[in-house]
């Protein structure tokens, strides 16, 4: 399971004579930054930001709330292009070995249509994987390449100034960095020491999801189910092997909000919806979650910056929320590294922002849409076979899939091809795959004319020429995220969009 590296740091500061819970001002004789980059949140994003971040040698300290991993199993999706991701930095083999594979299709309001015909990936599936396994696998990513990471460490106050940040941690010591993310959650500390609305709606339904054994015949549930999810869209109960389920029912009245949730719970609602409560019993895990849907103002004020769930939030329906943060780290890792080493062009740490919330705004949508569809009135149910009957054509299916799994994604890069701004799918090169050419973090340039050079730039972007790449253009720069940032065979073109995109 998780590594346990506590790094005891020593203080930064002589706080003798401080008053606990504040914070010095910025002036003269602050101690020097020992840090480049304090993380708050050691989930999948903040681990995954740090090892994005140690790629290119920024020194990264990750803070942790908790003091104990996670120990609750719940499975977990993985989508096609947190994949992709994690084949460009070499952990899908390590992924794979954990999760368990299965198609694409359904998973857009739970409507039973199969996956679109040659989605353009080589990763298309889904991964259910446990999700204390996923986050393992990050964290030890983050410290293979040499991220610290302390536990037991709660931010209780930060302050920014032209030089840095100041963390004071619960306890009363103060912390020194260039920047600071917040990677903290719903509930974010930090977001809310900044100031930073997030606005959006309060939770209307409470859903109980779980997963446990369940004693009675696997065709005797299948029936039920069926019947049921006629008029309920919020029911299901789907096998695990071995006589566990995952159980989704309404949680409508059940216990109180802020109390987890009961095996008793569960069996209560299974009864006044099915009839039976199946049997169920052994829980791995009890949860409840509401459909809450709140989205940051900013995702940046000056040196501290929000990421995840800390600038996010929506409900779990097509299990977007820890792709979403991950691909934000993917994002900000490259970005935030250059502005730490002096190589960012101006403007370039403010494109995080730029692209990515809008990106989460769109989630946020097609996850109200879903819910919606859900719902068990007449007018969302006829809403519901109307998408039904849509989604039998293969542009609106593949349109919802790509939305979901963020493979249709195109950044605003301006007038181009249509490849550019949208990621590159992992095709054939003359080493391999390309994919296994982008886990150094670097951005690449993919040369079919075989005549162009990265010149000053070859100590932040590699370079093949390769006349047979599967590729219907002359030549790619590819950001470290696998983003297409220019599509041509001119070499000053080239070194214009290469000083915009890495610095001169």
């Amino acid at each position: 399971m998780h590594s346990q590296q506590v790094i005891a740091e020593p203080p930064l500061n002589d706080r003798v004579g401080e008053v606990p819970g504040t914070l010095r001002s910025p002036g003269a004789g602050r101690a020097p930054h020992v840090y480049d980059v304090i993380i708050a949140g050691c989930g999948p994003t903040g681990a995954m930001l740090a090892a994005e971040l140690r790629l290119h040698d920024v020194r990264v300290l990750v803070l942790e709330k908790e003091t104990e991993p996670t120990s609750f199993v719940r499975i977990v999706s993985l989508h096609v292009r947190s994949l992709e991701l994690m084949a460009m930095r070499g952990l899908l083999d390590r992924v794979l070995r954990h999760g368990r594979q299965r198609p694409v299709g359904g998973i857009f309001a739970a409507i039973p249509k199969p996956a679109p015909k040659g989605l353009d990936s080589a990763y298309a599936y889904l991964l259910g994987i446990p999700q204390p396994v996923i986050e393992n696998l990050l964290e030890e990513h983050a410290i293979e390449l040499g991220a610290q990471i302390r536990r037991g460490c709660v931010v209780a106050g930060l302050a920014q100034d032209d030089e840095g940040v100041t963390v004071e941690l619960a306890d009363g010591e103060q912390l020194r960095s260039r920047y600071l993310v917040g990677c903290d959650g719903a509930r974010s500390t930090v977001r809310k020491l900044l100031g930073v609305g997030f606005p959006g709606e309060p939770s209307r339904n409470d859903t109980l999801m779980g997963e446990m054994s369940v004693d009675v015949p696997h065709e005797e549930i299948a029936a039920k189910v069926a019947e049921i999810s006629q008029t309920h869209q919020r029911f299901w109960l789907r096998p695990f092997g071995e006589g566990v389920y995952s159980v989704l029912v309404p949680a409508a009245g059940v216990s109180d909000r802020a109390e987890p949730p009961t095996l008793e719970d569960f069996r209560q609602q299974l009864r006044a919806i099915a009839g039976t409560d199946f049997g169920v019993h052994s829980p791995r895990w009890l949860s409840r979650f509401g459909d809450a849907t709140r989205l940051a103002e900013r995702y940046r004020v000056d040196r501290v910056l929000l990421a995840g769930d800390a600038a996010h939030i929506h409900p779990p329906i097509g299990g977007q929320g820890l792709n979403l943060g991950v691909q934000d780290a993917f994002n900000l890792g490259w970005k935030l590294a250059a502005q730490v080493r002096g190589r960012a062009p101006e403007g370039l740490l403010d494109t995080y922002q730029a692209e990515r919330h809008p990106v989460a705004s769109d989630v946020l949508d097609n996850t109200r849409a879903q819910i919606e569809l859900l719902s068990a009135e007449p007018g969302a149910q006829a809403v519901r076979r109307l998408f039904t009957e849509l989604m039998d054509f293969d542009e609106v299916n593949r349109h919802l899939i790509e939305k979901i799994t963020a493979t249709g994604i195109r950044y605003d890069f301006g007038e181009g091809p249509d490849l550019l701004g949208r990621r590159l799918r992992d095709i054939d090169v003359k080493q391999g795959h390309l994919y296994g050419l982008l886990r150094r973090g670097r951005g690449l340039l993919l040369d079919r004319t075989e005549r162009l050079t990265v010149g000053g730039w070859s100590d932040r972007v590699d370079y093949l020429a390769d006349s047979t790449a599967a590729l219907d253009v002359p030549c790619v720069l590819l950001r470290p995220d696998g983003h297409v940032a220019w599509i041509g065979d001119d070499q000053q073109d080239l070194d214009d969009h290469l000083t915009r995109w890495f610095g001169h």
